[in-house]
């Protein structure tokens, strides 16, 4: 039995060839080779035109044509997308900066990177040492003490000074992760 091509099932439904095909634009007989779409609704059903009418036809082709302001912003927000879902960074919008949230930011800051002080009269309690030495290894309390024996080895591993080719920051931050290590594991002793 012989197998049948896809393009002669389809061939009563698909467009004549473009030999065949005439410009749709009244009173030109030239061949229509260029698409154009037909309405912005049906962007997939296209008129068919020679070079000449094609670019007229595109010189008035306004896709926005009959929408509001807010319509076209819209649009153009969900074109921005790729007409796919989005969501704030973060863990669906629970990270808010701080002038949002009265109580700070909602995610640990050790070395205070994205929130300056507040000059206010609530002021943050000291850090204990303890606090320090987690900060460091870029641990948040509760921690048990495998939790911190688990980021020494990662970090000690990862700033080893064979791995880092002698960088002296990366020794100096070494020697501080080991005072962290050192000083945590007398705290949980």
């Amino acid at each position: 039995m012989r197998r049948v091509n896809q393009k002669e099932i389809n061939i009563p439904f698909g467009d004549p060839p473009a030999h065949e095909r005439r410009c749709q634009f009244s009173g030109c007989e030239e061949h229509g080779i260029y698409r154009a779409p037909m309405a912005r609704d049906r962007l997939n059903e296209y008129y068919w035109f020679c070079l000449g009418h094609v670019r007229a036809y595109n010189l008035s082709w306004n896709f926005y044509a009959g929408m509001d302001e807010t319509e076209v912003e819209n649009r153009r927000r969900h074109d921005t997308v790729w007409e796919r879902p989005s969501w704030p960074f973060g863990r669906f919008g629970e990270q808010r900066a701080a002038h949002d949230d009265p109580h700070g930011p909602r995610f640990h800051d050790a070395f205070g990177f994205f929130f300056e002080e507040s000059t206010g009269s609530s002021r943050a309690r000291p850090m204990t040492e303890e606090q320090k030495a987690l900060a460091i290894l870029d641990l948040v309390e509760p921690v048990t003490f495998q939790d911190v024996k688990a980021r020494y080895k990662a970090l000690a591993k990862k700033l080893h000074p064979d791995a880092n080719g002698g960088d002296t920051e990366a020794e100096e931050r070494l020697k501080a992760v080991n005072q962290a290590y050192a000083a945590l594991k007398i705290s949980f002793a």
